[in-house]
């Protein structure tokens, strides 16, 4: 079993010592949330990957370094990877909106197998022993059957999206130069998550903008609204992202853990326990363009070779991370509209 164990970080040759990250897609959701844990326990020096030069999180200004580039690209990946030489590897880039993978389908395939394939090219050409976190998605499942919940990592792959494809592809791709090429890898198969600062494309972040908007009288006191009857399995990002960092401690290169809570919530109750939150009566009308071509009634998470490995569990409540959801987005606005 694989185990990254952190240098001593004290005295004069300090900055030798801590373990190097390097996070792709360092701006997006679970990029920020993940540079911002590292730097919280310490012992880490990080670094992000994007195809902007900057950092959007200003929390990271300072102590993040970035290199600006774009995994598509074979050469300034491996260009990258050679500037850093890092020694973890959390590859977190990628499309991963599954509406927007009906969309544009191709670009989706090309971007999220391409990316990871061009980082373990540039890990064989520039002889980086890296310890890779692959991040695929719960969607590789895609088609479940009751018999399957709740899913195990050996449960079929019937995926019901582009964008679950592409991960599969991804983790295919991962596994094959696992066994290929003996790299370090480890994927993980994440399930819903949710927190602060996340695109209104998704759930949870979409209500509580709108609530946001409503109670400073910018949307009318109507909530629109997809499939209330769904149930997922939600785990705040601020957990997942610690469940990626115990991984690539303790986790066992070539396998792939789930991870999430276990507990299956319905998407009716998240937007109930929302409209709770606010003083304001609110109505709720179904947007028929906010549907899923296919939609998956109840997925849940069995991470018990995830808690094995590393000990694991969800620290937040649905409750704290939907009120943390929700303030955030009210601060947002009142920012945006100031």
């Amino acid at each position: 079993m694989h185990r990254i164990a952190h240098r001593s970080v004290s005295g004069d040759d300090s900055a030798l010592s801590l373990m190097r990250a390097l996070i792709t897609g360092i701006n997006g959701f679970v990029g920020g949330h993940l540079a911002e844990y590292l730097l919280q326990i310490g012992g880490w020096e990080v670094w992000g990957i994007d195809r902007s030069s900057s950092l959007n999180l200003a929390s990271l200004h300072g102590q993040v370094r970035i290199i600006q580039a774009d995994l598509s690209d074979a050469a300034a990946t491996a260009q990258a990877l050679r500037t850093v030489r890092p020694e973890v590897i959390f590859h977190l880039a990628g499309q991963a909106a599954v509406p927007e993978s009906f969309r544009d389908p191709a670009a989706t395939l090309a971007t999220n197998t391409l990316g990871a394939l061009h980082i373990f090219l540039a890990l064989i050409a520039e002889q980086i022993a890296a310890r890779v976190v692959v991040v695929g998605t719960s969607e590789e499942y895609g088609q479940i059957r009751a018999a399957d919940l709740p899913l195990r990592e050996d449960a079929p792959l019937r995926p019901t999206s582009p964008y679950g494809v592409s991960k599969v592809a991804q983790s295919m791709l991962a596994l094959q130069y696992h066994l290929s090429h003996q790299l370090d890898l480890v994927r993980v198969r994440p399930f819903t998550h949710i927190g602060p600062r996340q695109t209104d494309r998704f759930v949870t972040a979409a209500f509580a903008r709108q609530i946001a908007r409503i109670e400073l009288g910018h949307q009318e006191p109507i909530m629109r609204v997809g499939n209330l009857s769904a149930a997922r399995d939600f785990t705040d990002v601020r957990d997942i992202v610690r469940g990626y960092v115990l991984l690539a401690q303790h986790g066992q290169a070539g396998e792939v853990y789930n991870l999430g809570s276990g507990r299956a919530i319905m998407i009716r109750d998240i937007l109930d326990q929302f409209r709770a939150q606010s003083q304001i009566q609110i109505a709720v009308e179904t947007d028929p363009n906010l549907m899923r071509p296919v939609d998956i009634p109840l997925i849940t998470c069995d991470a018990r070779k995830l808690h094995a490995a590393t000990g694991w569990q969800p620290h937040y409540s649905i409750e704290t991370t939907l009120t943390d959801i929700l303030n955030s987005w009210r601060e947002h606005e009142r920012t945006n509209h100031a």
